[in-house]
């Protein structure tokens, strides 16, 4: 896997596991006990996929309260889930305009804009949520995840840096920082983010995959390829076929081209458009 990838979806799988938590936002009073009942089992049967159930609880509690922005956000995720991008955006539009000083309207607006690839769009919502909630977690994650893709590091940096202070128990933040910090050839930055992250968490799967590039960059190339086989069996398939390619980069350097072919083609069985094994079948013939 390419690293943007490889960061991409270590963020992208927080960012979605968070955007799922806030689409069950509490509220507070005088907002009708009932109202609050009904957000709060629609954004549960959201959560278990069952969107007409969702759908039904929360247009009640919204008609139990027809300001309630949090049962407004919930059913615009229903109808983003749905793939009905349209009345997504006019349900989280109420919401915004409802109460414009929620992060959770502007941000679901953000994950809209994502769904329909609009960059630019996406970073302006998640930038508004951290306006009014510098520590709304999620828009961190997003925004970081963005500038990232769009090779944007410094910037990209910044936020992941911002990430691992506003919430240190989030691997993510450690990981993109690290990723940035290797695409700007800060390396020495990187090691210390990376011991930091493993002192934090353990040697994670994504965290190991960065230690084997740091054996790779120091030419260890036997131990990089003895931390990276395990990782080829793991059940993420991303992750593994991203193990290949670092097993083919491993193997390719010290001279196997047969054995780099050999991993190039495991990497390319599981997704046909790995950059890095592509480049290794070219090289390795």
């Amino acid at each position: 896997m390419h690293p943007l990838r490889s960061v991409s979806h270590a963020v992208a799988l927080f960012a979605a596991l968070v955007a799922l938590a806030s689409a069950g936002c509490a509220s507070v009073p005088p907002l009708p006990p009932k109202a609050l009942e009904l957000n709060r089992d629609g954004a549960a049967a959201l959560a278990a996929g069952d969107l007409s159930t969702a759908e039904a609880r929360l247009a009640l509690a919204i008609e139990f309260s027809p300001r309630f922005t949090e049962a407004w956000v919930n059913l615009g995720y229903v109808e983003l889930r749905r793939g009905n991008f349209e009345r997504a955006k006019k349900h989280f539009a109420k919401a915004r305009d409802l109460n414009p000083d929620l992060p959770a309207p502007h941000h679901a607006l953000g994950l809209l804009a994502d769904r329909r690839e609009r960059s630019k769009e996406a970073e302006k919502h998640y930038r508004e949520a951290l306006k009014v909630d510098p520590g709304f977690v999620a828009s961190r994650v997003n925004l970081a995840r963005r500038l990232f893709q769009r090779r944007a590091f410094d910037d990209a940096r910044e936020q992941f840096l911002r990430l691992t202070q506003v919430a240190p128990e989030v691997p993510a933040g450690y990981l993109g920082l690290a990723e940035c910090l290797l695409r700007l050839d800060r390396e020495g930055e990187a090691d210390d983010v990376i011991a930091r992250a493993r002192a934090r968490f353990g040697d994670t799967p994504e965290l190991l995959m960065l230690v084997a590039r740091q054996l790779l960059r120091r030419e260890a190339y036997a131990e990089a390829e003895e931390i990276l086989a395990p990782l080829t069996h793991d059940a993420d398939r991303p992750r593994a076929g991203s193990a290949w390619s670092w097993i083919g980069v491993a193997r390719l350097a010290r001279g196997d081209r047969r054995g780099a072919r050999a991993a190039a083609s495991e990497a390319l069985a599981i997704d046909r458009s790995d950059e890095i094994a592509g480049e290794i079948e070219r090289h390795a013939r």
